[in-house]
C-alpha cells in the first residue's frame, strides 16, 4: 500500500507592487522608478578596456550589443560622466570581452567604484594585448572583439560608442555567458 500523492498546484503568479506604492499613474517617472523597471532585463555583461597612453582602463558594462553584420559593429553605452568615456571619446581603439559564467568575481572588480588600473584589476587573471586594439584582454571570457569607434552619441547621461570590429580576439563557443539580471549576476562561481 502506497502514499498517495497530493496534486501539486500551479505555481503563483508573482505578485505585482509598484516601485513606489505612493505613485499613481501618470506621475513622472524616477530614477529608481527606471531602474526597477528595466532591472527584470537579462543582458550579457562585457568588460570594455582600452590602452590610456601608459595606463590601462576598464569597466563593466551591460549596455552592450551588436548593431550591424556589414561592416561588423557594435555599441557600448558608458556613463559620461566616468573618465572612462573621456578617454574613449580621444582613443578610438578598444577591446570588449564577454565574461563567461564564471567570471563573476572579474566583473566585479571592474564595476567596483574607485578601481584601480585594469593591469591590476587583471593581474590574477591570464590575459594578453589585444594586436589591433593594444587594449588588455582577458584570456578566458566567451569572446574579446578589438573594436574601432566609428560613432558617439550623446544619450542622457551615457555616451553610446558605436564601433566596428577590428577583428575577434577569441571565441570560447562551449563557455556560457554570464547574464545580469534584476541587479544580480547569474552564472556559476
Amino acid at each position: 500500500m502506497g502514499l498517495a500523492r497530493r496534486p501539486r498546484r500551479p505555481p503563483r503568479p508573482p505578485v505585482r507592487r509598484p516601485a513606489d506604492p505612493a505613485r499613481h499613474l501618470g506621475d513622472p517617472l524616477t530614477p529608481s522608478d527606471f531602474v526597477e523597471a528595466v532591472a527584470g532585463f537579462a543582458t550579457g555583461v562585457v568588460v570594455l578596456t582600452v590602452r590610456d597612453g601608459r595606463d590601462d582602463l576598464g569597466t563593466t558594462v551591460t549596455s552592450f550589443m551588436s548593431v550591424s553584420l556589414e561592416p561588423p559593429m557594435v555599441l557600448a553605452g558608458v556613463a559620461s560622466s566616468s573618465y572612462l568615456a573621456e578617454v574613449l571619446s580621444r582613443t578610438d581603439r578598444w577591446a570588449a570581452t564577454v565574461l563567461g559564467a564564471g567570471q563573476r568575481a572579474l566583473a566585479g572588480r571592474f564595476a567596483a567604484e574607485g578601481r584601480p588600473s585594469a593591469r591590476l584589476l587583471l593581474a590574477s587573471e591570464p590575459h594578453h594585448r589585444g594586436e589591433a586594439s593594444g587594449a588588455l584582454i582577458p584570456d578566458s571570457g566567451v569572446t574579446a572583439l578589438e573594436c574601432e569607434t566609428r560613432q558617439r552619441i550623446e544619450a542622457g547621461d551615457h555616451t553610446l560608442f558605436t564601433a566596428e570590429v577590428l577583428t575577434t580576439d577569441y571565441v570560447a563557443r562551449d563557455q556560457k555567458p554570464l547574464i545580469r539580471v534584476n541587479r544580480r549576476y547569474l552564472g556559476g562561481e
